[in-house]
């Protein structure tokens, strides 16, 4: 329960200043516990889960292209542009600025929530080196 009140406050509050010391303080538990509980449970530390859930929001805005990159770095949460895109090249496979170019031409015509499913990054693991273009 405590777990799952985590990984449910983690998905409201992502675009929050969130880090394991206050997501474990909020539950009465230490930051090592809730890390080694949070990664036995659902197969990732709290720190990726927030970052993924960063990044699919960050991919949702992206897709709309009305911000910039920077915009919307700082709009999910992220207050370094380096991490931001460093960790969006990991998941999604390219930087987020290549990514919302490429975005608005592959998901032109398709619902919303089509495009979102279809376009959710890869979770506990990197993107496959076969995804990853050096511009």
């Amino acid at each position: 329960m405590r777990l799952r009140r985590v990984r449910d406050r983690i998905d409201r509050e992502y675009a929050q200043p969130l880090d394991v010391e206050a997501l474990a303080r909020g539950e009465h538990m230490s930051a090592g516990h809730l890390s080694r509980q949070f990664r036995r449970a659902y197969g990732e530390s709290p720190y990726s889960y927030l970052m993924t859930r960063r990044i699919e929001r960050a991919m949702t805005l992206l897709r709309r292209g009305d911000l910039s990159v920077t915009d919307v770095c700082f709009a999910v949460g992220c207050s370094s542009l380096g991490t931001f895109s460093t960790r969006f090249t990991e998941l999604v496979g390219v930087p987020p600025s290549v990514y919302r170019r490429q975005a608005a031409q592959a998901t032109a015509g398709i619902p919303p929530c089509v495009a979102k499913r279809v376009t959710r990054p890869v979770r506990n693991r990197e993107a496959p080196a076969s995804r990853i273009s050096v511009a």
